[in-house]
């Protein structure tokens, strides 16, 4: 994204935007496994359309990696296609790509955005995060 975001980890308790619902996931995995929130589907929207990254063929990259203050990182970047073993999620037209290693640590998780005049960014509101670090972009499951 041409924008810098931020990203930061919460605790799953207290979410206050209810999240999007999904359509069936192409991989079979269950509509639960990940939510998105509108807010954060119409900034991704947004974003994809100002990169030039087509709706139909690409989507959302949602990660896991190691590294970070707390043990995890998460990883968000726009991808023009989905890999062959990937989790697909559908939200109003927006798609959501997981790998499987990924989604062990992202399932049940809620991906919302906040633009306030302090911050603005993504948020992972995660129930596998046990802890999280200062910044707010890594965290320990």
């Amino acid at each position: 994204m041409a924008n810098m975001v931020s990203i930061e980890s919460k605790p799953a308790e207290g979410l206050s935007a209810a999240p999007a619902q999904p359509t069936a996931p192409a991989s079979g995995a269950p509509a639960h496994g990940l939510q998105v929130t509108e807010r954060a589907v119409k900034r991704i929207r947004a974003a994809m359309a100002k990169e030039g990254i087509s709706p139909t063929e690409g989507g959302l990259r949602l990660g896991v990696m190691g590294g970070g203050c707390s043990g995890l990182s998460y990883s968000i970047q726009f991808d023009t296609r989905p890999r062959e073993r990937d989790r697909i999620y559908e939200f109003d037209g927006v798609r959501v790509f997981v790998d499987p290693k990924s989604f062990l640590y992202l399932h049940g998780m809620t991906l919302d955005y906040e633009e306030t005049l302090m911050r603005q960014g993504f948020n992972f509101i995660n129930p596998n995060s046990s802890r999280s670090c200062g910044c707010g972009s890594s965290f320990s499951a």
